[in-house]
């Protein structure tokens, strides 16, 4: 069983869809299970459907006003430095509205279900394929991994709406009784859920760098400052992820492919540029190429 995982990263995202590009359509690579957390999980039904342009156009042309119906901050720009700072309006409006964030994405969820159509979803539940979203509820304390296998249309695309909810900048959402929230908060790299199903072979797509190449800014503000303590949170849930999946795969004879990204892409993946994200999309594409070559030059010098 081969799998393919992507890991959270917002609009880092871009570069994943480039890597996964190249894996499906130029090496014309076939796999039974894809997990995503984030926004990996708002890529991998199109992938698995094989419609890489029609998510690819999205993913590229996709800003704020498409992801947030009340967005927390605004974005400002000096010396060629993207900085974020509070909407105090739009902050205020939230909370007198007695929302529990400082900024709401249900505009997020309509763009999940325009993009994703009911025929679609039908189709893709028609495929011995699996498709899963990695969720994280805040109630229970815990991850949980959503099949599409278990949900109808509605019920799924809140699943993937849920893992995309960057809290307390996004949505908090309430199913079941229970608090859920954005599935990188628990689980960026679901490696060890992949081998757990039974993959053997795992393509796992890293929006991030293998080795540490940054040193933030200092904040600028308390939202900035909040943010740079998420990314440093996630960075290290991320580490640990991929740690445990190595012993995983390790301990059940499994192969791990790993594709980092080359070089940092962005210090704040909460912002959404059309010719940034078309740039990172033809970046993984190229890289993923880039790579493949040259480990297949290193088995031929071998042999």
């Amino acid at each position: 069983m081969r799998a393919m995982i992507i890991s959270g990263g917002g609009s880092k995202g871009a570069f994943a869809g480039g890597v996964a590009q190249y894996l499906i359509e130029e090496m014309n690579l076939n796999y039974d299970l894809f997990l995503g957390t984030s926004t990996g999980s708002l890529l991998i039904s199109h992938l698995a459907l094989d419609k890489i342009e029609k998510i690819k156009q999205v993913y590229t042309s996709v800003d704020q006003n498409q992801i947030f119906s009340n967005c927390p901050f605004v974005i400002t720009k000096k010396h060629g430095i993207e900085t974020i700072a509070i909407s105090h309006y739009n902050v205020m409006k939230n909370f007198l509205k007695g929302s529990k964030t400082f900024g709401e994405s249900h505009n997020l969820l309509k763009l999940i279900k325009h993009t994703l159509s009911v025929s679609e979803f039908e189709e893709l539940k028609r495929k011995a394929l699996d498709i899963v979203v990695t969720v994280s509820n805040l109630s229970l304390n815990q991850v949980e991994y959503k099949s599409i296998k278990d949900y109808t249309y509605e019920e799924f695309c809140d699943w993937i709406w849920i893992s995309c909810n960057y809290t307390p900048f996004m949505s908090l959402v309430k199913r079941n009784g229970c608090e859920y929230a954005d599935g990188g908060l628990g689980c960026m790299v679901p490696i060890e859920e992949a081998i757990k199903r039974g993959a053997k072979v795992v393509d796992a797509i890293i929006l991030q760098t293998e080795i540490t190449q940054l040193n933030r800014m200092p904040s600028k503000n308390a939202f900035s400052l909040l943010t740079n303590m998420f990314a440093f949170m996630l960075d290290r849930i991320e580490q640990q992820n991929i740690r445990i999946g190595k012993f995983s795969a390790t301990h059940n004879d499994a192969i791990i492919n790993f594709y980092y990204t080359p070089t940092v892409l962005t210090t704040n993946s909460l912002i959404f540029e059309k010719e940034r994200m078309t740039l990172w999309w033809e970046s993984g594409f190229n890289f993923a190429k880039y790579k493949n070559a040259e480990t297949n030059q290193i088995e031929t010098a071998i042999v």
